[in-house]
């Protein structure tokens, strides 16, 4: 539990962020839970340091929850914040198969696009890999959510494929073309692209 200065309200914003990043689920004003592990304890004993330094006050506990419907409750409000990240990534996603389906159809295939889609694909591999550090009781999204990637990652490499054609690199029968590892995050040629950070 947590409470810092109403003013000023970086704290509890840098706060709010941290606590987010690592998956916590708030259960209460102030009351923030978070699975036991090393890793874990170390962030609260981090942000109980920081907390501290600006001001305000915070207590770290263990609890067990007291019947296996409470359980599943706390269970449920982890999975609830996760289902909401899947969510914005399906949809994210979906705008970025549109918008190959888009180039495709006016048959933009020049390096400067494949740069951006590589970049937005990128972002999209960066982003889910977040949302899965955190998901600490996963069900079929999780597989849901790999599989858009998968999917993905296919239509960047078919893209790739007629680029590459466009540009003379391969021959229009060389199917080999759509196998490019492209759609590998972090590839050196990149623009800024138009997906937002997650």
């Amino acid at each position: 539990m947590a409470q810092l200065p109403a003013a000023p309200s970086s704290g509890r914003v840098a706060l709010w962020r941290r606590l987010r990043a690592a998956g916590a689920a708030s259960v209460l004003n102030g009351a923030w839970i978070l699975t036991v592990t090393d890793e874990h304890k170390l962030l609260y004993a981090q942000l109980v340091e920081m907390v501290r330094a600006q001001g305000g006050s915070a207590t770290v506990f263990s609890t067990t929850a007291t019947s296996e419907e409470e359980e599943q409750a706390i269970i449920a409000r982890f999975q609830a914040d996760r289902a909401r990240e899947y969510d914005e990534f399906a949809e994210r996603s979906g705008e970025f198969l549109a918008e190959i389906e888009k180039e495709t159809r006016r048959r933009k295939f020049t390096f400067a696009e494949l740069e951006e889609i590589e970049d937005d694909l990128d972002k999209l591999s960066a982003w889910l890999a977040k949302i899965k550090a955190r998901d600490f009781f996963p069900n079929a999204r999780m597989q849901v959510a790999n599989e858009t990637l998968e999917t993905s990652g296919a239509a960047l490499r078919t893209f790739a494929g007629a680029v590459y054609t466009q540009e003379g690199v391969v021959d229009a029968a060389d199917d080999s073309a759509g196998s490019s590892d492209t759609a590998t995050p972090n590839s050196p040629l990149k623009k800024r692209g138009r997906l937002r950070d997650g």
